[in-house]
């Protein structure tokens, strides 16, 4: 037992607060995202059928939902400015986010949309970071932590060194991914990186960059 007394203020206590709070939501088809209002924080979970992800899918079938293959954060319009609003119930943050998730995987040619499910929460400005934080954190989802691209969107224009991530090198048909280049990393590096991170053989020391400004 802790000599500390509790602190219900501590950025821990917070941050596992909002992660508790999205793992009682309910989840629901990352198909069906009609009727979401606001911004906050969310955790996509996969129940499918491909091999390298068979430890996601077994821990989340029969109604478990124990590991997310992706976290991440919808903030309001205007937030990532640095101020802090007052709108985090309204709008159409976690909404857009979510369908832009929902594009991506359907876009894939190796993944179905309807393996897919999703647990979403409405949280105030000011802890969204943090509840997205902590939850890459008990988690260590996949696609947060060892393949890199699944938040990116549309880049426009491609720059001179601007390649495919790992997530559409291993998930190619997302249309905007066409017009990248092929970089040096290989689908079966990639599926060798998996096999080790579930393995035990590597343990990423943070996030991978995925691009996302969300």
């Amino acid at each position: 037992m802790s000599d500390e007394p509790y602190n219900p203020l501590d950025k821990l206590n917070l941050g596992n607060s909002v992660a508790s709070a999205l793992l009682d939501a309910r989840p629901a088809p990352l198909e069906d995202t009609d009727g979401i209002i606001g911004a906050g924080v969310y955790a996509i979970y996969y129940t499918g059928d491909f091999e390298l992800y068979a430890p996601i899918a077994q821990a989340n079938r029969a109604g478990q939902f124990r590991q997310p293959i992706y976290v991440g954060k919808a903030i309001p319009k205007g937030g990532r400015k640095g101020g802090i609003g007052t709108d985090a119930g309204t709008g159409t943050a976690l909404r857009s986010r979510l369908r832009q998730h929902a594009a991506s995987v359907d876009q894939a040619d190796n993944l179905s949309l309807s393996d897919f499910l999703y647990k979403c929460l409405v949280v105030d400005d000011i802890w969204i970071p943090l509840g997205e934080n902590m939850l890459i954190e008990n988690f260590r989802p996949v696609w947060n932590m060892v393949i890199d691209g699944f938040g990116n969107k549309d880049p426009g224009n491609r720059r001179a060194t601007q390649y495919k991530s790992s997530w559409h090198v291993l998930h190619p048909g997302r249309s905007f991914a066409y017009k990248l280049a092929d970089g040096p990393t290989t689908s079966s590096e990639v599926q060798e990186r998996l096999v080790d991170y579930f393995s035990g053989k590597i343990k990423p020391s943070g996030p991978v960059d995925d691009g996302s400004d969300e």
